[in-house]
Formats: structure tokens, sequence, C-alpha cells
């Protein structure tokens, strides 16, 4: 009987060659040139997440077999004893995307192949549209139209809307600040106007971004009911969500939610009460692949569809996991696309690509996609405050962002 291939080390890859700053965790194994990746980023939190990795994750796995994916995720999530947090959890899943990267390759497969094959060719995703004025808006989803995309998600001016009065009381400190009043109204005027232009065959979405007091999500959320959104994005903050239950019972809009969850007590009650439509965790902040996996079958059950979330801190590595799911779950919906630039696409060699409105695998074993480390270190992450996310609200005081 021949020796297990085991994990002899754990590499953590940290660039910056955009808008976030991204962790990537390297897997070598005892098997010369056999090595895998998975993503880890967490784009305001990156060092944590590093330190997490080589300071506590690295000594526990390194020696373990590669082939046992369950049971390292498992121990991983238990091991520290406290565990579902956003730091812990990217790192975990930065060990669990490389050994399903490891485990496809050692199979010559890709991952969608070991997940159960494909349900279709290729994956429908959605892109971001905005502009200073509704027709900026429209103007901006008639051309990705012609791209060839089909669904497009709308916002007035970033989340939360520009323009509002500025009407902080003297001596309010900086930061982002939104009118909740003013972004509705911006943002249903806008809404009327770009489906007045583009018409009824592209589907449009919209992020609330969680920025919305609940009564007011409730009363938005049958406001945009008249635009027959796709779906409607992340329309209460995690702490809210009971109150998705008063928006099932006032309209018909469907709903996404996920992007911030880090605990499966989160996601379980609103699938099992079929309160969204669309589940849209971030996969590394959810521990990684597996947990993806079991969400996807248990919200299939339930009727709810799938729609990871895909901006621009979630690495390559992350979006070629995204697009394995995608392809696999019976119950995919859309997945979000940040449209990388050229520099991603060199950095990461197997970046899936889009064509046409649909992101495509290159049917490579494991994930399908590499990393130039050389290039990747020429981008080192750099220390900024993120001030949209230091939200505020009129009168100066502390909002979510």
């Amino acid at each position: 009987m021949s020796s297990p291939i085991t994990i002899q080390d754990v590499q953590v890859i940290l660039t910056h060659p955009g808008r976030a700053r991204l962790v990537v965790v390297k897997l070598i194994t005892s098997e010369p040139g056999l090595y895998g990746l998975g993503c880890a980023s967490f784009n305001r939190r990156y060092a944590a997440v590093a330190t997490a990795i080589e300071k506590h994750l690295k000594p526990f796995v390194v020696g373990r077999a590669v082939d046992r994916i369950e049971e390292t995720f498992r121990m991983n999530m238990v091991h520290g004893y406290w565990r579902n947090g956003p730091v812990l959890n990217n790192a975990i899943s930065g060990i669990d995307q490389a050994l399903w990267d490891i485990k496809g390759k050692l199979a010559n497969m890709p991952v969608y192949q070991l997940l159960g094959g494909k349900c279709r060719e290729a994956a429908a995703v959605y892109v971001h549209a905005d502009g200073e004025n509704p027709q900026a808006v429209a103007d901006s989803v008639l051309a990705y139209m012609e791209q060839g995309f089909r669904y497009v998600r709308v916002q007035a001016g970033g989340y939360g809307g520009r323009h509002a009065p500025d009407v902080r009381p003297h001596g309010a400190p900086d930061g982002f600040y939104f009118d909740p009043k003013h972004y509705m109204r911006t943002t249903l005027r806008t809404l009327a106007h770009v489906r007045g232009v583009v018409g009824e065959e592209v589907e449009l979405l919209h992020d609330i971004h969680e920025r919305l007091s609940p009564i007011d999500a409730v009363g938005f959320a049958k406001e945009v009911e008249r635009f027959k959104l796709f779906f409607l994005e992340d329309a209460l903050a995690p702490e809210d969500t009971a109150w998705f239950q008063r928006i099932r019972q006032q309209c018909a809009t469907p709903l996404a939610m996920g992007e911030l969850f880090n605990h499966p007590h989160e996601w379980q009650p609103l699938i099992a009460k079929r309160l969204i439509d669309f589940i849209r965790m971030h996969i590394s902040q959810m521990g990684g692949l597996t947990p993806a996996r079991d969400v996807a079958i248990f919200a299939n059950m339930y009727g709810v569809r799938t729609a990871w979330h895909g901006p621009s801190d979630v690495s390559p590595v992350g979006h070629a996991a995204n697009l394995h799911l995608d392809l696999w779950a019976p119950n995919f919906g859309i997945q979000e696309w940040c449209r990388f630039d050229e520099l991603h696409y060199e950095m990461f060699p197997g970046l899936p690509e889009v064509r046409n409105g649909y992101m495509y695998a290159n049917d490579k074993p494991g994930l399908g996609i590499d990393v130039n480390e050389k290039l990747a270190a020429q981008y080192p992450p750099h220390e900024n405050i993120s001030w949209w996310t230091e939200s505020r609200l009129p009168d100066g005081s502390p909002a979510r962002p």
C-alpha cells in the first residue's frame, strides 16, 4: 500500500493588483510538483487572515493527508474551539479550496466533475451599471446589453446614492454620508427611467447593501415590485433578518441575501422558511467550497437558487471556485461578475473568461487556475482606510456601510 500524499507546506500569497487586497493560499504536497490554490481574501482584514493561516492553521494541517477534505474542514473549524468568524472562516477556506484543487488534479478532473458533473455549459453573469444621473445609468445598461449581458445590477450613484444635501451639524466628523430617504427617492426614479429606456428584455437587479432601516426596507421592496427586478439584494442587515417575513407578506419582489453571513444559523432559517429566493454568500467568508456545496444542496430542497458573491475582493481563485459550483448546482441562479482587467488575467492564468454574458470554465483539472507569484509580488498590499465603510447618517451618527 502506497503512502498517502500529505501537506508539506502552506504558503500565503498577498497581492493588491486592483482595488482589493487578495489572499491566496498555496498548499505544497509531498508529491513533487503537486500543489493547490485556495481563496482566503478578506480585503479589510487581510493581515489577520494571513496570521491565522501561518500561526495557527499551518502547524495543524502540515503532515495531514490531502484526500481527507471533509475531515480537515471540520477539524479546522472546531480545533480553535471558538468558530464561525470572518477571519477564521477565510483562513479555513484557503486550505479547503486548495484541497479541492489538489483532489481535482489527482483525479485529472475539473472540480465540477467531482461535485457531480455539469448541469449547464456556462454560468450566466450579472454586471454593474452606475452613473451620475438616470440617463447615464440607462446608457450604461444599454452598453452592457450590446456586449451580450442580459442581467445588470442598477445603482443610482453607488451604495447609498450621491448628491444628497449636506446637512451635517457643525463639527461632525468626516465619513461617507448618505441620506436614506434621498437614496430611496433617487433609486426609484432611476429604476423607473432605466426600465422605460431598456424595456423588459433585460433583467435588472439592485443592491440596498443593508443600508436601510427594516421598516424602510419593507416599503422600498414594495415600491420596486413594479419594476420586475430579477432580485433585490441585501435588503436587510444580518441582525435584522427576522424582518424578511414582513417583506414576504407585503410584496413579491425576489430577494437575495448572504454576503456578510458567517454562521449556518444565519442562512438556514431563511432557506428553510423560504424567506429568500437567492443565497449569495462570499464562499471564503463562510469557510470554503465544502460548506458552499452543502448549502447549495440544502437550498435546492427549498427551491432557493445560488448567486454567490463575486466582487473584485473575491480573488480570481475564488471566482474559479464560484464557477465550479455554478456549473454543477441544479439550483444555480446567477453569478456576480466584476470584470477583471488584463493584469488579473496575467497574474492568474486560467481565470475564467466571460463571453456574451456567460462565464466559461477551461476544463483543466482542479480549479483550473494558477498564480504568477513573481508578478503577484510586484503588487504588495498597501494600507489605507476605506472611506466608504465609515458610513454616516445626515446628522453624523454611524451607519451600516
